[in-house]
């Protein structure tokens, strides 16, 4: 069925999350209030449990929880039902929400140790491996690895099935756990085949739905981790006791209650992920016009967007911020202002030309860096031409600002 909505004219919004929305998802936001436990809601739910796992590529012994909250919920559910009282914490630190989520796991009473990157760069297997044998040489065990897979304060990338080989080689024991909130739908996530244990992140980046949800996915191990913990979990509201059963229920076509889901947002969400796992079809598109792709395409698109924007920022003479390409995310980039210009040359000098960027937000050199968010409907619907609209006003803008400075 088709869609009469179609957005008001806007300024282009490429920032690392929230994201621009599909008009077809905005709609499906926009649907009549819902009974949280209706026949019609119940396998809207379910489907988007269902699909949640295939763009992880996860198979049905995972469990996926989808909350109302936002991503830093996932840090609050790993700390509460995977990390007991004085159990030790492992966090592999790229950025920002390395510290954050120390910060989470250390509320919730866990010992964290943190191993730190310089900034730019991300931490190196060898120096996981290291971490892991000593800790091994002391007769203990980390109880959860936890790494950033793409930071959004610095657009590094992890490489995440090098983290998860290298713990389940070293320390079989501990469970991996991925903060991929600004890489789910963007970069390849392979929850089985890597070994992965959580991956959590939330609906408003690569996922392309309006913010509010909270998205974890979770092993089958770590759900038996959780089930076998000897204390109850250390939070209320995001429980697995609580939630686990509500999950089940829902995917099994039956309604259950512990709090009122986002109705409308799960709506959003089910309609986004018909389009990322390639479900829509004539009869369902919301626009003869709407662009579908497998997820290998997806990500190849992501990547094209990717090389396109940070070559064109060679070309300016403007650095990356990460140090090595290869550790460089494909949602987004961050750059370092050229010589002689700040914040006020270019994000104002963008905005005038419709363009929203995101400034810095490590603390060590936030004033030093912009963000280009680049993930989902942005990069794959070409007829749109955002990248382009990007590059060319990029251009544009650092021009103007060089003539004017006479530099």
């Amino acid at each position: 069925m088709s869609s009469p909505f179609t957005q008001a004219p806007h300024d282009l919004l490429v920032i690392p999350g929230p994201i621009e929305v599909a008009d077809s998802v905005l709609y499906a936001n926009a649907h009549p209030s819902m009974s949280h436990v209706s026949k019609d809601f119940i396998p809207v739910f379910g489907d988007c449990i269902r699909m949640t796992r295939e763009v992880l590529y996860a198979g049905k012994d995972t469990q996926p929880f989808l909350i109302s909250g936002s991503g830093t919920l996932g840090w609050d559910q790993v700390a509460a039902n995977l990390v007991e009282d004085g159990e030790e914490a492992l966090v592999l630190h790229s950025g920002y929400f390395g510290d954050s989520f120390a910060d989470c796991l250390e509320t919730y009473r866990a010992k964290v140790t943190q191993l730190k990157a310089p900034v730019g760069r991300a931490v190196s297997l060898v120096d996981l491996e290291k971490a892991l044998l000593q800790k091994k040489q002391e007769g203990k065990s980390y109880k959860v690895v936890t790494f950033t897979h793409v930071d959004t304060s610095t657009a590094v990338l992890s490489d995440a099935k090098g983290i998860a080989e290298t713990v389940r080689r070293i320390s079989p024991e501990s469970l991996v756990i991925a903060d991929a909130v600004c890489s789910v739908a963007s970069e390849e996530i392979r929850f089985d085949d890597w070994g992965l244990d959580v991956v959590l992140t939330a609906s408003q980046k690569g996922l392309g739905t309006p913010p509010g949800l909270s998205i974890l996915v979770a092993s089958a191990r770590a759900i038996n981790v959780f089930k076998t913990r000897k204390t109850p979990p250390s939070s209320y509201y995001a429980s697995w006791k609580k939630w686990l059963p509500i999950m089940n229920a829902y995917e099994s076509g039956s309604p259950a209650y512990f709090a009122t889901p986002p109705v409308n947002l799960l709506y959003a969400y089910n309609a986004s992920l018909r389009i990322i796992t390639a479900k829509r079809s004539a009869s369902t598109a919301a626009e003869p016009s709407e662009v579908v792709v497998s997820l290998e395409q997806r990500f190849a698109l992501h990547k094209s967007a990717s090389q396109k924007i940070k070559e064109t920022a060679a070309q300016l003479g403007i650095k990356q911020l990460p140090l090595d390409n290869s550790e460089a995310a494909n949602g987004m980039t961050a750059l370092y202002y050229p010589e002689g210009l700040g914040a006020a040359d270019v994000i104002p000098r963008l905005a005038q030309r419709g363009i929203v960027v995101a400034g810095g937000l490590h603390a060590e050199i936030k004033d030093k860096y912009f963000r280009i968010g680049h993930m989902g409907l942005t990069v794959v619907d070409g007829q749109r031409a955002d990248v382009d609209r990007v590059v060319d006003s990029l251009k544009e803008v650092i021009a103007e600002a060089r003539a004017q400075k006479g530099l």
